[in-house]
């Protein structure tokens, strides 16, 4: 049997993620490496003896979930093998989180179970469609595997270089980072949304940092009403734990 698709191997490798191309994942799951957490429904494939298991969390993790609404439904990945993954064929990245980076949980793919888990409120008064009224917060030693649609672009914010970006096509930042949302057109424009202008809400960054923006816009928030401007953000973070 004969087939162009026969060069659609697995990529070899020994690293905790690979990507197999710009959409599919690849995670190596070990005894004693940590868990994999990963989107529930991502598993497109595995190799080996793998458990799946729903995630659980501790008391703190519960009640900011039930206060916020805010969450990302996981599933626990262990055993000794290797598990791949995808999400409607969206581009995925891999980064090592470090100091630590505020997402939106709708672009988080996998990540290890070593990272800290938190939940910031983004105090807008509006929910704002890229940017979420609550973002997860990651932490520590360990990698992220994030999602976009389509090729993205990390912007680099330092002194006197602050940077905006559409509050529907950003997916992260960094915690470093101090955000404020902001409109470019009147009032009345933003609650027409795209205006005169076809923008709508802006997000600004300040410090010392990375932006990381996809090429797409998400759709308008449905719900929005007149008498609700916000402009302030805040970083405050509402609890978590390590997953």
């Amino acid at each position: 049997m004969h087939s162009t698709l026969f060069a659609h191997v697995p990529v070899p490798s020994t690293g905790r993620y690979t990507l197999q191309n710009s959409q599919l994942l690849k995670a190596e799951v070990a005894q004693g490496s940590g868990s994999v957490l990963a989107r529930q429904g991502a598993m497109v494939a595995f190799e080996g003896q793998i458990d799946f298991q729903s995630q659980y969390r501790n008391n703190s993790w519960r009640n900011v979930r039930q206060m916020t609404g805010e969450g990302l439904e996981l599933m626990k990945c262990k055993g000794t093998g290797h598990v791949y993954l995808a999400n409607f064929a969206q581009h995925i990245h891999v980064m090592e989180v470090g100091r630590g980076i505020t997402v939106d949980s709708k672009s988080v793919l996998a990540f290890d179970s070593t990272l800290g888990v938190g939940i910031v409120a983004i105090d807008s008064a509006v929910e704002i469609a890229g940017a979420g009224a609550y973002n997860l917060e990651l932490s520590g030693s360990g990698q992220v595997a994030l999602l976009t649609s389509g090729e993205p672009l990390v912007l680099e914010v330092g002194p006197g270089k602050n940077v905006c970006a559409d509050a529907d096509a950003v997916i992260a930042w960094s915690t470093s980072l101090r955000t404020q949302l902001q409109a470019p057109t009147s009032t009345s424009g933003v609650w027409r949304r795209r205006g005169a202008t076809g923008e709508g809400w802006e997000m600004q960054f300040q410090g010392e940092g990375h932006v990381l923006v996809q090429p797409s816009e998400l759709l308008p928030p449905t719900h929005l009403r007149g008498g609700l401007l916000g402009f302030g953000m805040r970083g405050n973070s509402l609890g978590g734990s390590r997953a």
